[in-house]
């Protein structure tokens, strides 16, 4: 039995179909997704100035960005932050740190970071490495999903580092300020 012209076309055809479909499910789970955000300041920054470390943390927040993100946090990194219902601070290391940003970023749709003017910043210099000492408001909404968004304003308490001009800024401790 011989195959007609239509028959090679119908195949070809389904070929196509199936190879689109599975290859349009693959991803790389340790890309970030792309973005339908229209923000023209959405670049990464000069992260050897301070608003450049500012400006890639705001990035790594709207593209969600954990690699971007840790460039920004030094080894002995600790934050902490003071919860309502507790008299103590809780603080947590670099690593849970990483841990809990990858997973705000899985479990949320958008973020919108907002930082204002440096309120107060204190630099220093103690066993070769500069240190800067900053206080900076900020707006963070968060988006769950287009009926679920929480928004946030706040203080944060920066302590960046780096041994020289030619090094990048670093985040080593932020303190929630926000009390």
């Amino acid at each position: 039995m011989q195959k007609t012209p239509q028959i090679h076309i119908i195949i070809a055809l389904a070929g196509l179909i199936g190879f689109s479909v599975l290859f349009s499910a693959c991803s790389n789970p340790f890309a970030p997704g792309l973005s339908d955000i229209q923000n023209e300041n959405a670049v990464l920054g000069d992260q050897k100035t301070v608003e450049g470390l500012f400006q890639n943390f705001k990035y790594s927040y709207i593209f969600q960005d954990t690699v971007v993100y840790g460039k920004l946090i030094a080894a002995d990194f600790t934050f902490s932050h003071k919860p309502y219902d507790l008299d103590d601070f809780v603080t947590w290391g670099r690593d849970e740190e990483m841990a809990s940003t990858a997973s705000m970023f899985r479990g949320t749709q958008r973020l919108n970071l907002v930082w204002f003017e440096i309120s107060q910043a204190i630099t220093d210099t103690i066993d070769g490495v500069i240190m800067k000492d900053i206080y900076r408001n900020y707006s963070l909404t968060v988006s769950f999903s287009a009926s679920d968004q929480v928004s946030v304003d706040g203080t944060a308490n920066f302590l960046i580092v780096r041994k020289d001009a030619s090094e990048d800024w670093q985040i080593l401790r932020w303190r929630d300020a926000s009390f």
